[in-house]
């Protein structure tokens, strides 16, 4: 068996301006002031690291910091729930991105799920509003609600893969789909090989340099991306 991770933002889909919205919200919410600056856009990284560069690139005193952080990050899959209209509205799914969901589900052998920088509930909302959710099991996925250390996600996804199939999953067998140089690290530090796809703000040529197994300019092409999942979960060159 293959465990599959998937991405989800700029991999999947875009959901444009609604995260920087929920951000801005819930920054005044708990603040008591509008953000002046927001987390760098399309770097992959996870959600409570983001929350601590917004409220430092704000100006809020390191001691406060933890405490504003975890009430921040409590209220965000709530606020993004009241966003789902405009989400679907202006967001999009990225290029072949259904197809190759659908491929990647219907082919025997492969366990399909997530592993991102949202939290979990806001990657189940995003993925509902975009009518993703059945295509992975969302419940062995790994999550930033689980660990902020984008890296220890993948131990998280293979354990939870191991309890639910009662399969061995490790670096051999278990293979990330991702737009950003953080998803090349993840996979190089936690232990997965790593299909870069050059549809986010990161260049192929970029992803390359970064040290990624292979990469794809999209996910147009799904017999390819099913090709190189099975080339790289059993060790042969792509």
């Amino acid at each position: 068996m293959i465990l599959v991770l998937w991405d989800i933002d700029r991999t999947l889909l875009y959901v444009d301006e609604t995260d920087r919205t929920v951000y801005r919200e819930v920054y005044r919410e708990v603040v008591g002031r509008e953000a002046e600056r927001l987390p760098k856009r399309g770097t992959g990284i996870t959600t409570p690291l983001a929350v601590r560069e917004l409220l430092l690139a704000n100006g809020i005193a390191n001691a406060k910091v933890a405490e504003l952080a975890q009430r921040i990050v409590d209220r965000l899959p709530e606020r993004l729930a009241r966003h789902r209209e405009s989400m679907r509205l202006s967001g999009q799914l990225l290029p072949g991105a259904a197809a190759a969901l659908a491929a990647v589900r219907e082919t025997e052998g492969f366990v399909p799920t997530v592993l991102t920088g949202n939290l979990q509930e806001s990657a189940q909302i995003k993925l509902a509003t975009f009518s993703f959710l059945g295509y992975v099991d969302i419940s062995v996925g790994g999550f930033t609600s689980d660990d902020s250390h984008r890296p220890s996600l993948v131990n998280v996804a293979q354990r939870r893969s191991v309890s639910a199939y009662g399969r061995d999953f490790s670096r051999r067998n278990t293979v990330i789909i991702g737009d950003s140089i953080q998803d090349v690290r993840t996979g190089k530090e936690g232990g997965a090989a790593v299909i870069g796809v050059a549809s986010g703000t990161t260049s192929a040529a970029q992803l390359s340099e970064a040290g990624v197994d292979d990469v794809l300019p999209d996910l147009t092409n799904a017999d390819r991306l099913l090709k190189v999942i099975h080339e790289l979960a059993s060790g042969s060159s792509s």
